[in-house]
């Protein structure tokens, strides 16, 4: 009996040491983020990856392309299949007249940076959804602009960050909004235009930041 007490004491003995040595950060547990200002990251930490250390940038040149496999819908309904709907423009080449809208708007949002890097934007249209004349007047909807980035070096032509595609849909007016909105010159394209920019500019001097609009099952649906 002494020497089964003896053995419990001392079993009772390792498990206080055990509990109440220090505590040391495990490999199975799941990672946290390294705290603020850490110079190096302690165990038990995750080393995330890094916002893109490329600086702000300064741009030479804009082009933006407009292939001509992209399918254009001239039907006047709510949700017209194709990859361009445009009407705000008399009808002709609805290819040329996106490209002209979207040059402009990556022309203003690239402009006046000052950055330490030259580089070429390129941009190419994969999807430019505005709406219907129906659409119009009646529920709105959404315009459903999608388009690659690519910037290049000016001189060599190498790329300087990977390619990347932006879904940049923005909240269509219609109906009665609509109307008041034209009467304060706020046309579609007025209203497309000035979106594209603040949102190349965002993605050129803050990568990875933009996000584009929750904008429900109307956004779906297209």
């Amino acid at each position: 009996m002494n020497i089964i007490r003896s053995l419990a004491f001392a079993s009772l003995g390792l498990m206080v040491s055990a509990c109440a040595s220090v505590d040391m950060p495990s490999r199975n547990l799941p990672f946290e983020p390294a705290p603020n200002g850490a110079v190096s990251v302690p165990d038990g930490y995750e080393q995330l990856p890094q916002v893109d250390p490329l600086p702000a940038l300064r741009v030479s040149r804009v082009t933006v392309e407009v292939p001509r496999s992209l399918t254009v819908s001239e039907a006047n309904s709510y949700l017209p299949k194709g990859d361009i709907v445009w009407r705000e423009d008399p009808f002709g080449d609805r290819h040329a007249q996106v490209q002209a809208i979207v040059q402009s708007a990556m022309e203003a949002g690239s402009r006046g940076l000052e950055g330490p890097i030259g580089a070429n934007l390129h941009i190419e249209v994969l999807r430019f959804h505005a709406l219907t004349q129906k659409a119009r007047y009646t529920t709105g909807g959404i315009h459903a602009i999608t388009f690659k980035i690519r910037l290049t070096d000016p001189v060599t032509g190498a790329l300087l960050r990977p390619e990347k595609t932006v879904e940049a849909d923005l909240k269509a007016f219609g109906g009665a909004r609509a109307l008041e909105a034209m009467s304060r010159g706020q046309t579609q394209k007025v209203r497309i235009t000035g979106h594209l920019a603040n949102v190349i500019r965002q993605e050129l001097t803050r990568p990875g930041s933009y996000r584009n609009a929750r904008l429900g099952l109307l956004q779906a649906l297209q």
